[in-house]
């Protein structure tokens, strides 16, 4: 499905209380500065086993939604699974936690938007789970949520609401 990006201000005037704002401190670590698409979701903390399995499928233009716990400890994305995601066709990454690689990251044509970085890999057990809601930053990203991204934050239109 692909989903026109619409810049997160103009989203809001439209929608006010209706759309959610993530309030965590994300900042762009990706080439691509304004995303949007159909939310996916895992849940993995200090491991990126499952999501790896998960970037090496069809994407569909989707935005994944990694929650992480905000763990600044391990990356739970460096460039390989990021060119994975792009590749197999998403569209932007949303991590509640860390990334590595950043500058090959900032090359990269996605979207992606985490709370850091740190050179440490993470663990490789699977745990997680996928496609479950997940909440951070104020918001709860649900599959099939809409979710925008830009400078100005992120921004997510609830399943069954009006179309941006």
């Amino acid at each position: 499905m692909t989903v026109t990006p619409i810049p997160t201000a103009d989203l809001y005037d439209r929608h006010r209380e209706a759309l959610d704002l993530c309030t965590a401190p994300l900042r762009r670590t990706g080439g691509r500065a304004v995303f949007a698409g159909p939310v996916r979701t895992l849940s993995s903390h200090e491991d990126n086993a499952l999501l790896r399995e998960l970037v090496n499928t069809p994407g569909e233009g989707a935005v994944l939604v990694v929650d992480g716990g905000g763990s600044p400890r391990t990356a739970l994305v460096g460039d390989l699974i990021a060119g994975a995601a792009r590749r197999n066709g998403r569209v932007g990454l949303i991590i509640n936690g860390s990334v590595r690689d950043s500058v090959a990251l900032g090359e990269l044509d996605l979207g992606i938007k985490a709370l850091g970085t740190i050179p440490r890999k993470s663990g490789k057990t699977g745990a997680g789970t996928v496609d479950e809601p997940v909440t951070f930053g104020e918001v709860t990203f649900r599959p099939g949520d809409t979710v925008y991204a830009d400078d100005d934050g992120v921004a997510v239109l609830p399943a069954g609401s009006a179309t941006a």
